[in-house]
Parts: structure tokens; sequence; C-alpha cells
């Protein structure tokens, strides 16, 4: 791999095709900056005060971690459709990504009510806990909610605007604009799926996969590859296999992320490992637990993991995921992933990816699904 190479008119670039999805990762932060830079200052002439407290908190917050796992995906999608020369469209657009990200997971924070994100308290505490201290007017956790809706706001605003803009200097921006729209649509449709199964007492299998296919599998991993195929001129065979794949792909790590929600440790995660057990969130884990308890007639894991049951002391958790694996669940999630991470691999080769490429997603893969390619192929 040639790294970045300096440029006259400024910060390094990142060099041709042969750059791989690590220097992809690396160089779209450099974008990042430089994008983000431009918006707070932005924000600054508009108002000091909303700069201070809002542009400037989504900024820190988008650059002080993540994985950038949806830029190694937009980039195997761009390379898959043999994508080469000038990488500057891919980065912005994967910029753009990570600045929806960023709005996605402020405005979840919110709705799911978590105290910490990335390791950190998320934006709407920080933003009740500077309240408190200046004893304002009015309740803090009121003011930290309604301040993280706009945060998320702002970036989701800067997110479309720099979309836009690589669209329209794109020759095939209006491909380009088509699965952004769609994804954004898929975005906020999963998203109130999600918080719809809640406030219903939902614990169907289906509805649970219809509910990450919605809210995950197509947003981190099936429109980012289409993003950056159809930067390509990818045609639609092309785009056909690049989405089967990144659905697959995307509920394979959608299901691990669900283990990890219910087994995960804090220190690795970033946030807390018992939310999704205590709010009884719809995942695929609790709606094949509760199928396989009902299966076995185990009453107990029933009662304990049944939507509207109490869970409130740590006793409670502790029995949900006794229950979970009892009942055989999380055996069968990881089977799950397994099978879909195979699948993943084999939707990606039928695009024409070059052997390279397809290194790169199955490397991808394994670090979102914590599934090796041999383990995935045995499996599937």
């Amino acid at each position: 791999m040639r790294g970045l190479r300096p440029t006259a008119a400024g910060p390094a670039e990142p060099d041709d095709a042969l750059l791989t999805v690590s220097g992809a990762t690396k160089a779209v932060e450099s974008v990042l900056e430089r994008v983000l830079d431009a918006r707070t200052r932005q924000a600054r002439e508009v108002d000091a005060v909303f700069a201070h407290d809002i542009a400037v908190r989504v900024a820190a917050f988008v650059l002080r971690g993540g994985k950038r796992v949806r830029t190694g995906f937009v980039w195997c999608g761009w390379r898959a459709a043999g994508g080469s020369g000038d990488p500057a469209a891919v980065m912005r657009t994967a910029a753009a990504l990570e600045l929806l990200q960023a709005c996605a997971l402020i405005h979840d924070d919110v709705m799911d009510g978590s105290p910490l994100r990335r390791g950190s308290p998320a934006i709407h505490v920080e933003f009740a806990q500077r309240h408190r201290p200046g004893k304002g007017n009015g309740f803090a956790k009121s003011f930290g909610t309604s301040a993280a809706v706009l945060a998320g706001d702002l970036a989701l605003a800067w997110a479309d605007d720099l979309l836009t803009e690589t669209a329209l200097g794109s020759p095939h921006g209006s491909s380009l604009f088509d699965e952004w729209r769609s994804m954004r649509g898929e975005m906020v449709a999963g998203q109130y799926r999600d918080i719809h199964a809640q406030a219903s007492g939902s614990g169907g299998v289906e509805e649970a996969l219809t509910i990450a296919t919605l809210k995950s599998a197509l947003y981190t991993v099936a429109r980012p590859m289409a993003l950056g195929a159809s930067i390509a001129g990818a045609d639609g065979r092309e785009l056909t296999a690049l989405r089967a794949a990144g659905r697959c792909a995307g509920l394979a790590f959608q299901l691990r992320d669900d283990l990890l929600g219910a087994f995960g440790d804090p220190a690795v995660t970033g946030k807390p490992s018992d939310d999704d057990l205590r709010s009884r969130k719809l995942t695929y884990l609790l709606a094949v637990a509760l199928r396989l308890a009902d299966a076995a007639d185990d009453r107990d894991a029933t009662a304990v993991l049944a939507p509207g049951a109490q869970t409130g002391a740590d006793c409670g958790v502790e029995r949900m995921r006794a229950a979970l694996e009892r009942t055989g669940a999380r055996s069968a999630v990881e089977a799950k992933i397994a099978e879909l991470s195979g699948a993943g691999r084999r939707h990606f080769a039928a695009s024409g990816a070059c052997p390279a490429v397809r290194q790169e997603f199955a490397a991808l893969v394994e670090q979102v699904s914590g599934v090796g390619s041999q383990h995935a192929e045995e499996i599937g």
C-alpha cells in the first residue's frame, strides 16, 4: 500500500486505488477534520453560543471515536465496482456517513436513555450535567434532551450538505443521491419500528429481523457499499450482489451487537451491557430465546424474558442472562452470525470483485461479526 502523498495545495491526500481499507479509514479522519473545521467556523459566524455549545461538541463527538466501519464498506463497494484513481468523492461520501452516524447515535441515546457512549457520558447527559452547575432555570434532564436533539439535527444537516456537494460534483451523482435518500428513510423506519416494538410489547423473531435489517444491516453495510459502488458507476448486477452481501454482513454485525449488548464488557464496548435487557428491547437474541423457551415449556425463562416483565434489580438481569444461555439462544445466534457472514462473503464474490478486494471485505466482515472466514464457511 502507498500511504498518503503530500500535495502542493495543502494536506496529504489519499493515494490512488492501491490504498487499502485500513488506509481509507485513516484518510477519512483528515477529511472529517477539514470538514468539521469549516463547519464550526461557519457556526461561529452564525452565533457564538450555538457554536461553542452545539457545533464544537458535535465536532468533538465525531472525531473522538468509532471504528469507521462504514468508511471501510464504502471503500469496498467502490473498489468492487472497479473504482480507481482519485478517491476524493469516496472519502467525502464516507465522511458524510460518519456525520450521519453521529446523528443516529446522539438521537438513539436520547430515545434509549443510555448514559454512556464511546466510554464517555452520552451527549444528552453532558448537556444535563452542564445545566446543573450553572443553576439554570428548568429541569436539567429536559434541557439535556432538547439540546441533544438539536446536536443530532446539526450532524444530520452537515451530513446532507457534504453528500449533496459530493453528488453535484460526481458524474454519477444522481445514483449516489438515490442511495443516500433510500438509506435515510430506511434508518428512520428502523428506528421507529424499534420504539414501536417496545411500546407494543412485541416479541416475534420476524419483527426482530425486520428491525435489525432496517435499522442496522442496510444502513451499516448494504447502503454504504452501494454508495461507494455508485461513485464508480456500478451496473445493476454489481449493485444487486453488493446489496445482498451487505444485507447478510450487516445482519451479522447487528446480531453480534445484540450479544455484546447482553453479555459484553462495558470497558470494551464503551456502553452499558444491560440496557437492552432492562428495557426488554426487541432483539433477535431475545426473540429467539422466547421462541425456544416456549418450545421447551421453560416457564421460568418465558416469565423473565417476556415483554413487560420487571427487571429492576441486578439479579433480574442475571436471571435474563442465565435464561438466554439455558434456552440455547446465545448459541443459536452465534450460529446465525456465522451463517450470515459466510453468505455475505459469497454474495460479495458474485459482484466480480478482484481477490484483493474480496480479502479486504472478508477482513471487515470478521471485524464486525467476530467470525473468521474459515469458521463461517464451515457453518454456512
